[in-house]
């Protein structure tokens, strides 16, 4: 294999804007598509007021309208750059492209977005990494290993900018559930995850949580508040089925190493009370924040804990403000925020 100088950057890093897709199909919002569409024009206006949005709509006809909602609620229309391309869903921090630097110069990255290996209708998601690049004229690499196409979603991956990575088991190596690459090893992602993201140490938790439709996305358990700093989450009732699992990675992360050998900091994040719909359960939780140029938006749910998680995450991140969003109407779609998003580095 190849080395490369490639470099996925930590979310706190400096970004040029943010990229959203605004929804257009209902399905995956039953009975809730009409208030998902203001709590998304609500998303993107505070998306607006720290940096660019880099929105994708499915045609010039769902562009006016979203230009009318977002000036009705007095959005900065300078601050939207529209990308015209029609998609099977909006989560594009698992359909986008995944921006490194290579050299210090920004390259895209795709990664095979495939349905999540779970849904059949991802052909228009699959062109999404090439509209984008394309609109920033950048280079586009498709991410294959040993001659095949790799297939990892931005949410099962969280970095610290320095050679860290946090992934999760369920997500990457369970055998029989919604298996991305059959035959994987931990060594052959970790041979992947150096190649394409610059990546010398990769921390493995074990399974997510309960209602998870991605099947253990890192983004809803742990991530990286700085280079040597986790928030992970944790379950305090020891009845709930997610209690065990967390403690699990709770313990993992308190015997893991950085990229340099030292141990992480770790900082417990509440988890809001169970929500459901239906017979479902939903995977709510505040480990979804988003960290944006100055801001760090935060997936709230009407709960006890939205404060704590809040307070939290403002001692996390000193220097950044702390918004929560309601993700009450967004959660019916089984992601929050950050799933929504990709950042776009500077």
């Amino acid at each position: 294999m190849t080395t490369t100088n490639r470099r996925f950057p930590a979310e706190w890093e400096k970004q040029e804007g943010i990229l959203l897709c605004f929804p257009h199909n209902g399905n995956d919002w039953p009975g809730k598509y009409e208030a998902i569409q203001w709590a998304f024009v609500e998303f993107i206006k505070k998306v607006a007021t720290y940096e660019k949005v880099f929105l994708v709509v499915a045609d010039e006809k769902l562009k006016t309208k979203v230009n009318e909602m977002l000036d009705r609620a007095r959005v900065n229309l300078e601050q939207i750059h529209y990308i015209i391309h029609k998609t099977n869903r909006s989560w594009m921090r698992d359909s986008g492209p995944i921006v490194v630097y290579n050299n210090g110069k920004r390259e895209g990255l795709n990664f095979n977005f495939n349905g999540w290996a779970k849904y059949n209708n991802f052909q228009l998601d699959k062109h999404v990494p090439a509209k984008v690049t394309d609109a920033f004229q950048m280079t586009l690499t498709q991410v294959t290993y040993k001659g095949k196409p790799v297939i990892v979603e931005g949410g099962a991956i969280d970095v610290n900018g320095r050679g860290t990575l946090l992934t999760s088991e369920e997500c990457l190596m369970h055998p029989s559930i919604q298996v991305r690459n059959q035959g994987f090893t931990k060594a052959d992602y970790e041979a992947v995850f150096k190649e394409y993201l610059g990546v010398t140490n990769v921390i493995w938790l074990g399974d997510g949580i309960e209602g998870d439709d991605t099947h253990g996305h890192i983004d809803d358990l742990a991530r990286f508040v700085n280079e040597d700093t986790i928030v992970t989450i944790i379950e305090t009732d020891a009845n709930d089925a997610n209690y065990k699992p967390l403690q699990d990675n709770l313990k993992r992360l308190q015997s893991a190493k950085l990229e340099n050998g030292a141990s992480p900091v770790i900082v417990t994040l509440p988890m809001p009370k169970r929500l459901d719909f239906e017979d479902l359960r939903l995977p709510a939780s505040y480990a979804n924040f988003l960290i944006l140029n100055n801001c760090v938006l935060v997936p709230t749910f009407n709960d006890v804990n939205d404060r704590k998680a809040l307070n939290i995450l403002a001692e996390c991140f000193p220097d950044r403000e702390i918004i929560g969003i309601s993700a009450i109407d967004l959660i019916w779609g089984f992601g929050t925020l950050h799933c929504l998003s990709q950042q776009i580095p500077k």
